[in-house]
């Protein structure tokens, strides 16, 4: 059943009420006119005997009964303001015609209005979600160019670790293939010549046996740590060492000089004496 049809039924049922209310009162106003027109019959009557006893005069010792008789008038009514009750059932039902024109109009306004409302509501909602559907595109596409710029710098570490790598184990192959060729080549020398070491030769010996490789490319940061503090106890061993080496060449030095010194004192004594030859018995 629409909303149209409900409130239809409605009128319906309050006009038949106030049909029923108009008839009541109908009922009642005739009700009221009937006992008015028996009281002013019995008044009359009344009057007239009033008058036919105080023709009769009491005799003596006779008391006179006194009637009590109520002031009721009924309720007139001017003829030119009679009640039209048709009329006023008839006003009555354009009001009420009217007032059920007003809520359904009014009724009906508002359900436009929510309409209205529920359809803006709607296209909130779209927009809505439209806009997260935006954004949640715009994030992933976001996303993937973070994880493809991870990829690429992933992978340009790994290059360029392996590249290293590479490198590394290319010198170490060469360091190795030089000090091969140098081994021979020192045995070979010593074969054929038989020839001391240089100075020279000795010192690139030294350093090679002293050189180790870093290889610090795949070590994390405690591995790190560790190797540095590994290196800078190595530096201190090596300063001491080669402080320890400075003073004992001071002391070398200075014990050389100290050698130099006596054997050319040494010189000039025996120079000295050979200079003096026997001539003769005597000494020249």
């Amino acid at each position: 059943m629409s909303d149209t049809e409900e409130v239809t039924e409605e009128y319906e049922q309050e006009q038949e009420g106030q049909e029923e209310q108009v008839e009541e009162a109908e009922e009642e106003e005739e009700s009221k006119e009937t006992p008015a027109e028996e009281q002013e019959d019995e008044t009359k009557a009344a009057g007239e005997g009033g008058e036919g006893d105080r023709e009769q005069e009491p005799g003596e010792g006779e008391v006179s009964p006194s009637v009590f008789m109520p002031n009721l008038v009924p309720p007139k009514i001017p003829d030119g303001e009679r009640l039209d009750f048709d009329d006023i059932h008839r006003k009555r039902m354009e009001k009420d015609l009217n007032e059920l024109q007003a809520l359904i109009e009014a009724h009906f306004e508002s359900r436009k209005k929510e309409e209205e409302e529920l359809l803006s509501l709607k296209d909130r909602i779209e927009q809505r979600r439209a806009e997260r559907a935006e954004q949640q595109r715009i994030r992933s596409e976001r996303e993937k160019e973070r994880q493809a710029r991870m990829a690429e710098e992933r992978a340009r570490k790994e290059e360029e670790e392996a590249r290293k790598r590479a490198e590394e184990e290319a010198r170490k192959k060469k360091a190795f293939s030089n000090m091969l060729h140098f081994g021979g080549y020192m045995q070979k020398s010593e074969k054929k010549g038989g020839k001391k070491q240089t100075e020279r030769e000795k010192k690139k010996k030294i350093l090679s046996e002293r050189r180790k490789p870093l290889n610090i490319d795949h070590l994390s940061e405690d591995k790190l740590r560790d190797k540095a503090k590994e290196l800078w106890q190595n530096i201190h061993d090596l300063e001491a060492e080669k402080f320890d080496l400075q003073e004992k060449f001071k002391r070398q030095k200075y014990e050389i000089n100290v050698l130099r010194n006596r054997i050319s004192d040494h010189q000039k004594v025996s120079k000295g004496a050979r200079g003096k030859t026997m001539v003769g018995s005597r000494w020249k």
